[in-house]
């Protein structure tokens, strides 16, 4: 396997323009922090996730790289979307007690400019907390503070 990569990552190197190289350089830094992290899964790390959450709300941060656009060279609307319920996920979770957990059940999102800019910036909050449900609001913006995405979400409040 560690060959196998070793080629394949030296034959991109060879033939890769500079939009790939720094693609494969976001990548494999995501992938590296996973790692020294111990992480179990790769997405936060992926996109470069940068968090912060207290009671009342959630914040993200993820920086904007060319390996996230869409052929229009702007950020693909499913990374907006990743961004949008992983901070209204991560808040539903944080306010559960030990034991529980949320999942989406729902997600209504509403663009409303391209991505991109520097970095995106997800914020959520809490609209209704249920014993069995909650509903999230969230809203991406630009590093020019431009709103780009307006989302709700239902999250089912499961026993993990």
């Amino acid at each position: 396997m560690k060959d196998e990569l070793r080629q394949l990552l030296e034959t991109c190197m060879e033939n890769g323009t500079e939009l790939d190289l720094k693609a494969i350089k976001f990548l494999l830094e995501g992938v590296q922090n996973k790692i020294s992290k111990h992480r179990d899964v790769y997405i936060a790390d992926l996109l470069h996730m940068e968090s912060h959450i207290d009671k009342d709300s959630c914040e993200i941060t993820i920086p904007v790289n060319p390996v996230l656009n869409n052929n229009l060279k702007i950020v693909h609307g499913g990374i907006t979307a990743t961004l949008l319920d992983t901070v209204m996920g991560s808040l539903a979770n944080y306010q559960l007690p030990e034991g529980y957990g949320a999942v989406t059940n729902q997600l209504n999102i509403h663009y409303i400019a391209p991505g991109g800019g520097d970095f995106l910036n997800g914020k959520a909050k809490i609209i209704h907390r249920g014993t069995k449900t909650m509903v999230v609001e969230g809203d991406v913006f630009r590093s020019d503070g431009k709103k780009i995405a307006h989302a709700t979400g239902t999250f089912f409040v499961v026993t993990k």
